[in-house]
């Protein structure tokens, strides 16, 4: 277990080059976004998966979200995308927006009980992306035990989850606590199903039909 202090660029480098290893090794990492810090491992390794939800204290029905380093990646993960999906990625990628679509079924990969779907995002933060670059899709939640406030930083992303990452990048505190807007792009229409750092009112600039998390019900 180790925290690299990636505001320094040799301790950048090294730190990137060992959550590399880390992720394709099996193991768990602790990385910025430009929301809050996640903790995440390689999305095609179920027992990582599984390490995930249990440092989180969480079950299967709470399937992390997958984050991605090229808008080009979701067209590998995702079947028969809708429009309003494209639409959407193509207007706040890389950015605070979640997108539950349904994902290829060819994919061998065990997220948790999604029923077919997933969320993913393409985050707006150069570290995180240059992760991901490397190592590929990753399962991603926020790095906190479950019912414990998001972590700001690495360190305090430490304290909660301790030895069950073995890789923590240390960033700085997070810009914005705020989470990402999640869009169930399977919806139709499509509709928010947590309201985050993307509003209602930009959201229908670009898919003026998007339903409030509170319509339709």
């Amino acid at each position: 277990m180790r925290l690299f202090n990636c505001r320094k660029y040799t301790e950048r480098e090294t730190g990137v080059k060992t959550a590399v290893r880390s992720v394709r090794n099996g193991r768990l990492v602790v990385l910025p976004t430009d929301t809050v810090y996640g903790i995440g491992g390689d999305a095609f390794n179920p027992a990582t998966v599984r390490a995930l939800l249990d440092a989180k204290g969480r079950g299967r029905d709470m399937a992390p979200p997958v984050l991605i380093g090229s808008r080009r990646a979701l067209d590998g993960i995702a079947s028969d995308l809708p429009e309003s999906a494209t639409a959407l990625a193509e207007a706040f990628w890389p950015g605070a927006l979640t997108l539950v679509v349904a994902y290829n079924p060819s994919l061998t990969w065990d997220l948790g009980d999604t029923d077919g779907t997933v969320a993913v995002r393409m985050p707006l933060h150069p570290l995180a992306l240059e992760l991901l670059k490397e190592t590929g899709p990753m399962a991603v939640s926020s790095a906190n035990k479950t019912g414990q406030p998001p972590a700001a930083t690495a360190a305090e992303a430490k304290k909660q989850l301790g030895s069950s990452v073995t890789t923590y990048l240390e960033a700085g505190p997070s810009a914005d606590n705020v989470p990402s807007t999640i869009v169930d792009c399977l919806a139709d229409p499509p509709r928010v199903l947590r309201a985050g750092a993307i509003s209602l009112e930009e959201l229908r600039k670009v898919v003026p039909e998007t339903e409030g998390p509170e319509e339709g019900e």
